[in-house]
């Protein structure tokens, strides 16, 4: 009977010990568990309900963790699940101390060196009585005859000289020699005055240097006056080639700083050349300096006019913290990088950027060396737009049809040869989708080569694969 009693109670204390620990690891089982704050609709992240359900275009509810959110120092992190990664086809790279390419690309204009430019003038009134250079472009010889002119002063200035002579007056000899000269009278034609003691009717003048005739603004038989621009000559065995350079590559230019050119007339053949002349006034508009370029031309290949690729050979070495160019998501609202956090997360921080180069671009601020950033699949992880509605893709769940909107926007920015732009999109009535800034993929067959930051466009797009796919679009006009 003390056994019953004994077996009795001691299944009466494990009973109650069994409970008491089921209660407890449900209870610490029920508190552990995650729960959600809310639920908010895939493709409106102010459309939130703290239950599940149904958003307005018909779709679930996709559940919002705490933990997704992050704490105040992850505000705007997102986590994403590895194979998705995989997926999505992400890269990254880590920011470094690099030296940039010193090299600067511009254009120029091949144009005349203006100190090798000769304007010729008439110093007396008179007739041309004879022109021997009858077309613009056509070289001349230096001391080959461009003109004979007849003239009352010369005339006049020839018979002083006579008079001196017949009188020998040296004084007055002296003084007919020199205003003949500073009539530019040609000094053969004044000694054979001297000896023939016979007044020429015409003076001849003669070309002061080789060259080609621009600007020839007189025909045979054209009365001139001082004030009247005959003719210029220029040489072309040196030119000039006025180009620009963007105000953050200022400092990067110096007098004498070598450079070289290349024309498509002559692709094969480069030019090297210094850097003859740095402008002191920046354009307001283009925010651009001008430099002047000097390249010899002694096979006269360069011609007036000729554009040309150029390239500035800085010598600055200084290294500076340096990302890939396509890690950098530029936008009018700022610039901005994806940084890597680790396990999956990501988010995406304001830079401050500086100079670049062909491949890589400078972060003043912003990030620090080591830092790893997204170079590929940066655009998906950085659009806040996107990342709510990427939710269902990140835990492999479809829709069961892509949704299609239409409706106005005007272009922030775009990347072209991504296929990518930023869109200030107009509110969408039927989703009951606000106003917002949204990034954008061009299906393959849009050509979007015309369109421009602030052009407002009214375009088609679709969901697809999580990506707002723009698929039809019209450019309208501005008012």
């Amino acid at each position: 009977m003390n056994k019953i009693i004994t077996t009795l109670v001691i299944g009466i204390l494990f009973g109650l010990g069994i409970a008491y620990f089921s209660q407890s690891y449900w209870i610490n089982t029920k508190a552990t568990e995650r729960q959600p704050l809310y639920w908010v609709a895939p493709m409106d992240a102010n459309y939130q309900r703290d239950k599940p359900g149904q958003s307005p275009m018909g779709m679930d509810l996709v559940p919002f963790y705490a933990d997704e959110g992050g704490s105040n120092d992850e505000t705007g992190t997102i986590r994403v699940s590895p194979d998705v990664i995989n997926n999505l086809g992400v890269k990254t790279a880590k920011a470094k101390m690099r030296s940039l390419q010193n090299e600067i690309k511009t254009v120029g204009i091949v144009q005349y060196n203006q100190d090798q430019l000769v304007h010729i003038h008439p110093r007396v009134e008179g007739w041309i009585e004879k022109l021997y250079v009858k077309t613009t472009g056509e070289k001349v010889e230096k001391g080959q005859i461009l003109y004979e002119i007849y003239s009352p002063a010369l005339v006049n200035a020839q018979e002083e000289l006579v008079l001196a002579l017949s009188r020998n007056n040296k004084g007055l000899i002296a003084a007919s020699k020199d205003r003949l000269k500073s009539l530019q009278i040609p000094a053969a034609a004044i000694k054979n005055l001297v000896k023939s003691r016979k007044v020429q009717q015409n003076i001849a003048f003669y070309a002061p240097q080789s060259g080609y005739v621009e600007n020839l603004n007189i025909r045979q038989g054209h009365f001139v006056k001082p004030m009247n621009l005959i003719m210029s000559i220029v040489k072309l065995d040196q030119v000039w080639v006025e180009t620009e350079v963007f105000e953050r590559d200022i400092a990067l230019v110096e007098l004498n700083q070598n450079t070289s050119m290349t024309v498509m007339a002559f692709p094969k053949k480069s030019w090297q050349g210094k850097v003859d002349y740095i402008y002191p006034k920046l354009d307001a508009k283009t925010r651009t300096l001008r430099v002047r370029l000097r390249f010899e031309n002694l096979d006269h290949l360069l011609k007036p006019n000729m554009y040309a690729q150029v390239l500035l050979h800085a010598q600055n070495m200084e290294q500076y913290l340096l990302v890939p160019r396509a890690a950098v998501i530029r936008s009018g609202k700022g610039d901005r990088v994806v940084l890597v956090m680790g396990e999956g997360k990501f988010k995406s921080i304001g830079v401050k950027i500086g100079r670049s180069d062909d491949e890589y671009i400078e972060i003043v601020s912003g990030l620090d060396i080591g830092d790893e950033i997204v170079i590929s699949a940066q655009f998906l992880l950085d659009s806040e737009s996107s990342k709510i509605s990427d939710f269902k893709r990140m835990n492999h769940e479809d829709f069961n049809q892509p949704p299609t909107a239409t409706t106005t926007g005007v272009i922030n920015s775009l990347m072209i040869e991504h296929g990518m732009l930023t869109i200030d999109r107009e509110a969408i009535e039927e989703w009951n989708r606000p106003a917002a800034t949204v990034d954008f993929i061009i299906a393959e067959n849009i050509d979007i080569s015309e369109l421009n930051p602030g052009d407002k466009i009214f375009f088609t797009f679709i969901i697809k694969d999580g990506d707002f796919v723009i698929t039809e679009f019209e450019k309208l006009s501005q008012l």
